[in-house]
């Protein structure tokens, strides 16, 4: 989602399509503090920031290291 602005604030149902997971996961998530995904809470709605989804999943990275031989 590079063509977004890291201030941009996405909806649960984007966020959880781009993470590969369902709505009720990141609810989850949220509430039970799982994982460190920041949000914005504005009354009763729920957003979180590009920028942040971009810091969670480059967190998350996983390198493959080779086996020298």
């Amino acid at each position: 989602m590079s063509n977004l602005n890291q201030n941009t604030l996405l909806k649960p149902k984007q966020v959880a399509e781009r993470l590969g997971v369902s709505i009720t996961t990141l609810a989850t998530w949220r509430c039970t503090k799982r994982y460190p995904l920041a949000y914005v809470k504005v009354g009763r709605l729920v957003r979180f920031r590009a920028g942040d989804v971009d810091a969670f999943e480059i967190a998350r990275l996983q390198e493959v290291v080779a086996n020298d031989r």
